[in-house]
């Protein structure tokens, strides 16, 4: 019982006087004070909360890496300028477009295999497409995927992830980014070409 008084007492014993006043004043104005101070506590409150947890994990998130979710899946998500990086470095590229969309033009090295395949005038699965990535990749191997715009390649992403592929990224803003970028790209004459000498 006693400190349920000093708590609610407290805050009635904090003055908030304006300057020139004469500190003497009616119980309306006491409850005012009383109501701005708490308010001015909540506010606080709230801020350090921010600041303490909400904060300190955006900052966490780098501009260059961004992690979504689809489904229970994390999918790890970076601007084609760091997926042009990791791919020098040695990570290999999974192109999910059409094979159209390839040959018009591709990442140098990717290896096309579609995500989305052409059925009369509209696109359906392709229901190999798990079947295929696993013949040609590692479950640890370290995968860029990309498409032509972002889309597919999260879809194909997280199949990926949901089959236990560990080393999945997603190449955010896909080919027309890459392209946008200025970075290197081959078409399928220029690859046969190349071939050719």
């Amino acid at each position: 019982m006693s400190l349920l008084s000093v708590s609610f007492r407290a805050p009635l014993s904090i003055r908030c006087e304006a300057p020139g006043s004469t500190g003497v004043g009616t119980p309306e104005d006491e409850s005012h004070k009383v109501a701005a101070r708490l308010n001015f506590m909540r506010q606080n409150a709230r801020d350090s909360f921010r600041r303490s947890w909400v904060y300190p994990k955006f900052n966490q998130v780098s501009r260059l890496q961004v992690s979504s979710r689809h489904g229970d899946h994390p999918i790890r998500s970076v601007p084609v300028q760091v997926a042009h990086e990791l791919i020098n470095a040695g990570h290999r590229c999974l192109d999910v477009r059409t094979v159209e969309e390839y040959n018009a033009g591709h990442v140098e090295g990717a290896l096309n295999i579609p995500y989305l395949v052409k059925c009369g005038p509209g696109m359906s699965k392709n229901h190999k497409f798990l079947e295929e990535v696993t013949a040609e990749f590692g479950k640890d191997d370290e995968i860029i995927v990309g498409c032509q715009s972002g889309r597919r390649s999260m879809m194909a992403a997280s199949e990926l992830l949901a089959a236990s592929f560990s080393g999945i990224t997603d190449m955010g803003g896909g080919y027309l980014a890459w392209k946008e970028s200025g970075l290197p790209t081959v078409s399928a004459k220029q690859a046969s070409s190349q071939q050719v000498l």
